[in-house]
C-alpha cells in the first residue's frame, strides 16, 4: 500500500488559492485531494529519494462568513494517514469581512547539535503556536527564513566532509562528483522530512496555510557572504542546486507558485502575495547575493516593479536579515584589518549594515518610504508598512522615521521575531555582542530628517532574549497590532499607527 511519507503541507498562493502538497511513496501512480467532499487531481512536481512530491490546488469560494475547510489525501484512490495517524485535516477560511490573524516565525532549528541536546523542550514554541491557533485560528503563517538548518551537511555528507579537509586552492579546483550530487540530494530531502516531520511542526503546517522565504541556513550558514572563488566553485554551486530544489518544493510548493516575481527564469524567488488587505512582498536575499550585493540589478528591477504595483492596503516586507538593527561596522572594520578576516566575517557581512551593503540598504529604505507615502495618499493615512525579519535569535522592534518637509511624519516599522526553535544567545554571548556593537539612532540623510532606531515594545525591554513568535492583526482601534509571544512569559506588543 502506498504511504504518505511527508505532509500534508498547506500553502496560500493568492486571495483564494490554496495549495496542498505532500510526499508519497515512489510506488504511487496517482494522487488526489478531497476538499469539502470535492475531489481534486494532484500533479507530481518532482521525484525525490523518498518518493514523489505532489501538489493540488483548491480555489476557495467567496464566503461572507467564516468557515472550516476539511480535506483528505488519496493515493491511488485510497485515503491515507499522516505520520501521526491523522487521515483528515482542517483549516480556517476567514469570512470576507474578518480581520485576519497572521502568524510570523523564523529560525526553526538548531545551528549545531550541542544546542539541540542542551535545549530541554526544543519545540515548545510550536506547541504554544498551536494553542494560539486553537484559541483564535490563524488565516496565514508567514515564515521568514531558516525553516531548516542545513549546517550539518559538512559532517554528515561523506564527500563534503572529505572535500572540506582540503586546502583552499584544492577546494576551489575540485569538481562536484556524481556521488556528491546524489548525497546532497538525499541530504536535503531527508533534512526537510526530519525537521518538518516533527509532530509539533507537522500539525501546524497541515492546518494553517503558510508562505515562506528562505535565508542562509536553508542552504548553509552565511551563504552569499563568502569570497567569490569559494562562492562560485563547483562544489558550492552543487550544494546550492540541491538546497534550491528542496526549497522550491517544500517552501514554495514548487516553481509553479503563482506569487513568484521571476517565474520564467527563477534566478531568484522573491514573491508578492495579496491577501485580505495586506500586500506581502518577500525578498529573496540569498539567490543573487555576493559580498558586494544583496540583490542583483535584475532582481531589483522586478522588486521595484512589484512595489510600484502596491498602491494601497498594508504592506508587509519579508527580509530575512533585519534592516534596522545594531551597528556592526566597528567590529567589521577591526576584523578586516586582521589575517583572519575571511574566516571571521561572513556573519558580519551578512548584515544590511555591512559597509558593502550600506548603499543598497539605503535604496531599500528610500523605496519603502516612497511607497508608504504613495499608499498614504490613496488610503488617507490608514495603511501601514512593516518589515518582518528574523535571523538574530532575539526579538525586537525598529522604526524608520521620515520627517522631510511636506511629508509630515512617515513611519516604517520593523518586527524581528527569532527564533521559534533556535535558542537565544547566552548571557555571555549577548554581552559580547553588546560590547562589539551599538544601537545608537542612525541618520540616513545630511539634514538628519530620516532616522532609524530600535524602540521598546509595550511590556518588554528593547531586546526579547527568549524564543518567540509573533502575531499581527488589525484592532478595532484602526491600528495594526504586533504581538510577540515569548517562551519566558513576556507578552510584548506594539500598535502600529
Amino acid at each position: 500500500m502506498t504511504t504518505l511519507v511527508m505532509g500534508p503541507l498547506l500553502g496560500l498562493e493568492s486571495e483564494t488559492q490554496y495549495s496542498i502538497c505532500f510526499l508519497a511513496g515512489a510506488d504511487c501512480k496517482g494522487a488526489s485531494v478531497r476538499v469539502n467532499g470535492k475531489l481534486l487531481a494532484a500533479s507530481k512536481q518532482a521525484d525525490t529519494p523518498k518518493g514523489g512530491f505532489w501538489r493540488a490546488i483548491w480555489s476557495a469560494p467567496a464566503k461572507v462568513k467564516t468557515s472550516t475547510i476539511d480535506y483528505e489525501i488519496l493515493l491511488d484512490g485510497v485515503p491515507v494517514q499522516d505520520l501521526a495517524g491523522a487521515s483528515q485535516w482542517q483549516f480556517h477560511l476567514p469570512g470576507l469581512k474578518d480581520q485576519v490573524l497572521i502568524g510570523y516565525a523564523s529560525c526553526n532549528g538548531f545551528s549545531d547539535f550541542k544546542l539541540l541536546t542542551s535545549t530541554p523542550q526544543p519545540y515548545a514554541m510550536w506547541d504554544k503556536l498551536a494553542a494560539e491557533h486553537g484559541a483564535s485560528p490563524f488565516s496565514l503563517l508567514l515564515m521568514g527564513g531558516d525553516q531548516v538548518y542545513a549546517d550539518s551537511l559538512w559532517t554528515t555528507v561523506p564527500t563534503l566532509k572529505a572535500w572540506n579537509e582540503l586546502d583552499r586552492v584544492e577546494k576551489v579546483k575540485r569538481k562536484a562528483t556524481r556521488t556528491m550530487v546524489e548525497q546532497l540530494d538525499r541530504f536535503y530531502c531527508e533534512l526537510y522530512c526530519k525537521q518538518w516531520g516533527r509532530p509539533e511542526v507537522a500539525t501546524m503546517l497541515a492546518r494553517v496555510p503558510s508562505a515562506m522565504m528562505w535565508d542562509d541556513h536553508d542552504i548553509f550558514d552565511g551563504w552569499g557572504s563568502y569570497p567569490a572563488d569559494l562562492q562560485g566553485c563547483e562544489v558550492y554551486q552543487a550544494i546550492y542546486a540541491a538546497a534550491t530544489k528542496y526549497f522550491r518544493l517544500f517552501q514554495l510548493r514548487s516553481g509553479v507558485n503563482g506569487t513568484l516575481l521571476d517565474p520564467a527564469k527563477l534566478t531568484h524567488h522573491s514573491w508578492l502575495l495579496n491577501f485580505r488587505g495586506y500586500q506581502i512582498l518577500a525578498l529573496d536575499n540569498r539567490a543573487t547575493r555576493t559580498q558586494t550585493q544583496v540583490m542583483s540589478r535584475g532582481q531589483w528591477d522586478q522588486v521595484n516593479q512589484a512595489l510600484a504595483g502596491c498602491s494601497q492596503g498594508h504592506l508587509l516586507i519579508m527580509a530575512g536579515v533585519p534592516v534596522v538593527y545594531r551597528d556592526f561596522s566597528f567590529t567589521e572594520a577591526a576584523l578586516d584589518a586582521t589575517p583572519w578576516e575571511e574566516e571571521l566575517t561572513d556573519d558580519l557581512k551578512d548584515h544590511w549594515r555591512a559597509k558593502a551593503h550600506e548603499g543598497e540598504r539605503a535604496r531599500l529604505i528610500m523605496r519603502l518610504l516612497d511607497n508608504a507615502q504613495q499608499r498614504r495618499k490613496v488610503d488617507k493615512g490608514a495603511s501601514r508598512t512593516l518589515i518582518l525579519s528574523g535571523d538574530v535569535h532575539v526579538g525586537c522592534l525598529g522604526v524608520i522615521q521620515d520627517r522631510r518637509v511636506g511629508k509630515g511624519v512617515m513611519n516604517v516599522h520593523q518586527l524581528v521575531s527569532s527564533g521559534i526553535v533556535h535558542p537565544c544567545p547566552t548571557q555571555f554571548q549577548w554581552m559580547g555582542i553588546l560590547a562589539m556593537t551599538n544601537d545608537d539612532p542612525e541618520y540616513l540623510d545630511e539634514s538628519r530628517l530620516i532616522r532609524t532606531e530600535l524602540i521598546k515594545p509595550f511590556g518588554a525591554p528593547v531586546y526579547l532574549r527568549t524564543r518567540n513568535f509573533a502575531t499581527l492583526q488589525m484592532g478595532s482601534d484602526g491600528k495594526l497590532w504586533a504581538n510577540w509571544h515569548c517562551e519566558n512569559g513576556l507578552a510584548a506588543s506594539y500598535p502600529l499607527a
